[in-house]
């Protein structure tokens, strides 16, 4: 029993971070259906604000340090996805194999400029004290950064529901994603809602990569180990669906925590691929689907 709840204790960890990766590419995807390869960079951003903002603290003040980069790595990593949209992904609207393409070719000069930059060995980044160790129930040891990655996570999943069904801006996103042509007739700016969201699900990502942080070391190379998971999760979820990419996330994460206890990683990956295929087979518009109404 203590192994079997230890596993779900990682696995619910693993879901809460590849949702927080995920409900970025969520909207990108299932609005602008716009395949951002780039969006593990940003990931790596988030998780090099850390480091440099813990570089310009005195050790005293990491805790302090640890906790304003989530704010500005939410704006470095939206800087970077508006920045990719405004120059490149606006040309490309209506073209998903080209903006893989781009942003695959993005994704790699960003690795390399993190190489120049941070150096191409991975750098350690110091938990704050207050979330070393902890909690022990029973047999079972909580560890008090997983716990703060479950936390963050469900503040940024109410957020982004807060968001979308009770502002203005969320409402027009919401409609947008519904019917892109019906919204344009009704007055909606597609392009100002289109930067809006790709720096939202820009910074999303940026805050998934302050959580990583508390999970090992970071590198130049760190988003491309989250990147597919995310893109599963939002496939299963249902493209531009937050209760299905929530449901996909934890399922999926839960599911890799158990069948690497019984096999190897490599192994569960094609285990997990293998079910996501067959899943598909039977449901290919994922989890949860958008409800339209059509002239008969």
């Amino acid at each position: 029993m203590t192994t079997f709840f230890s596993q779900l204790i990682a696995g619910v960890s693993i879901g809460a971070l590849l949702l927080l990766i995920a409900l970025g590419l969520t909207f990108t995807f299932g609005q602008m259906n716009v395949i951002n390869m780039a969006h593990g960079e940003f990931i790596a951003a988030g998780a090099y604000t850390v480091y440099v903002l813990q570089g310009l603290f005195a050790v005293s003040m990491t805790g302090f340090a640890f906790m304003l980069s989530l704010p500005v790595a939410f704006i470095v990593a939206g800087t970077l996805g508006l920045l990719l949209e405004v120059t490149l992904i606006k040309r490309l609207y209506g073209r998903s194999l080209d903006t893989l393409l781009v942003t695959w070719g993005v994704s790699l000069v960003l690795q390399q400029l993190y190489r120049d930059v941070f150096g191409a060995p991975n750098v350690q980044v110091k938990a704050p004290s207050w979330l070393e160790g902890g909690l022990a129930i029973g047999e079972v040891n909580i560890a008090y950064s997983r716990m703060f990655i479950v936390a963050l996570v469900i503040i940024a999943v109410v957020s982004i529901w807060a968001f979308a069904t009770k502002t203005v801006q969320g409402t027009r996103m919401r409609a947008v994603v519904q019917n892109r042509q019906l919204a344009e007739c009704s007055g909606i700016k597609s392009p100002r809602v289109d930067r809006t969201t790709f720096f939202i699900g820009s910074g999303l990502a940026g805050v998934a990569g302050v959580g990583i942080t508390l999970l090992g070391s970071i590198g130049p190379s760190l988003g491309t180990n989250y990147i597919i998971d995310a893109f599963l999760v939002v496939v299963v979820g249902g493209l531009g669906q937050l209760r299905g990419a929530v449901i996909a996330a934890f399922t999926l994460g839960i599911m890799n925590s158990y069948l690497e206890l019984g096999t190897d990683a490599s192994l569960a990956k094609v285990i997990v691929f293998v079910a996501i295929i067959a899943f598909l087979q039977f449901r290919p518009q994922g989890l949860a689907v958008q409800k339209t109404r059509a002239l008969a």
